[in-house]
């Protein structure tokens, strides 16, 4: 929708025959990721391939790189879809990350317990999003039990990491080097879901600025093209600690699309096309809220409250823990 509003068409692939963005799209392509032939075909009739989920596979990037520029790139893709890959990219710059061990088989879980300590998160290395994926590891949690749960997938061990808030980065970076971030994001999670986010985020100016800093040395490290979301946690002191990278478009960053002068959507567009990034401006002080679930079946009141922007995801089913939508409240300030 972002593109078609630069006047830009867009061909959407994906493996679901009910894409939701197959309703707003030029074309389309139905087929799975690993179909080669039809990769081909739709590398044929786009100039310039993005994707909207970090959970396209690295090796569909990669051969899609080598008929059409891609962005983000391959690299930026694998580093994010592991998050042992992921952490061990972050301790490479010298960026804080929560204490990790990579974990194959029970023996190598107890070492790692012995060495991070518990409570422990264990999560799945990959695949895993709002809360799935993981299991909490307590002072009297069998470990054996939990780890046969996991279902024999290569995981990793993270440490507690203690923290005031969390915050996210919205930033886009283009080819060349430019650089533009939005201001920090405070998220507020329920049920390991985000469910609200304030802006800006309720840091001291020398924090927000080292958040900011943070969010360019790995979009810099990465050759990062595109929008990007960094989250992170933070201290009381004003340390911060990063948790996650999303090479894509981020929920904490839907504020944008009523907020700032230029919505993510549109900053990606701008970015992976090689245009002039647009200015990350606030409208005012924001507070998004997600409709999960049931929630969104409020949404009669929701359209009718003074200054709530109400945005459906037109999604068949409100079942529990799923993002139905959202609303984004904008105070102007004087």
């Amino acid at each position: 929708m972002a593109a078609a509003r630069l006047g830009l068409k867009c061909h959407i692939y994906a493996p679901e025959a009910d894409s939701p963005a197959f309703d707003v799209a030029a074309r389309q392509t139905i087929a799975a990721y690993e179909d080669e032939a039809a990769l081909a075909a739709f590398a044929r009739d786009v100039a310039v391939v993005t994707y909207e989920f970090e959970n396209v596979p690295a090796a569909t990037a990669a051969h899609l790189t080598k008929l059409r520029p891609v962005f983000p790139d391959a690299r930026a893709l694998e580093t994010a879809q592991d998050r042992l890959t992921e952490k061990s990219f972050l301790r490479g710059l010298g960026i804080a990350t929560a204490p990790f061990a990579a974990v194959d088989d029970p023996q190598g879980l107890t070492q790692a317990l012995k060495t991070i300590g518990r409570p422990a998160i264990l999560k799945t290395r990959r695949m895993g999003y709002d809360g799935k994926g993981q299991e909490l590891i307590r002072a009297d949690s069998d470990t054996g039990a939990i780890f046969r749960g996991m279902g024999g997938q290569p995981l990793i061990l993270e440490g507690f990491v203690p923290f005031e808030r969390e915050v996210s980065v919205i930033a886009a970076r283009r080819q060349g080097g430019e650089f533009r971030a939005y201001d920090i994001c405070e998220n507020i999670h329920e049920n390991h879901i985000l469910a609200q986010t304030l802006v800006p985020a309720r840091l001291d100016t020398a924090t927000l600025q080292k958040a900011e800093n943070l969010a360019r040395r790995i979009c810099a490290a990465l050759n990062y093209v595109g929008v990007i979301g960094v989250e992170m946690f933070a201290d009381a002191s004003g340390g911060l600690t990063v948790n996650e990278l999303a090479p894509r478009v981020h929920n904490s960053g839907h504020w944008t699309l009523d907020g700032a002068v230029t919505s993510q959507f549109e900053q990606h567009i701008r970015a992976i096309c090689g245009w002039p990034l647009g200015s990350t401006r606030r409208h005012g002080k924001i507070d998004m809220r997600n409709l999960i679930g049931a929630a969104a079946l409020d949404w009669p009141a929701l359209a009718g409250q003074e200054g709530t922007a109400l945005h459906l995801y037109g999604k068949g089913e409100a079942r529990p823990g799923r993002k139905m939508g959202h609303v984004t409240r904008v105070t102007h300030e004087k």
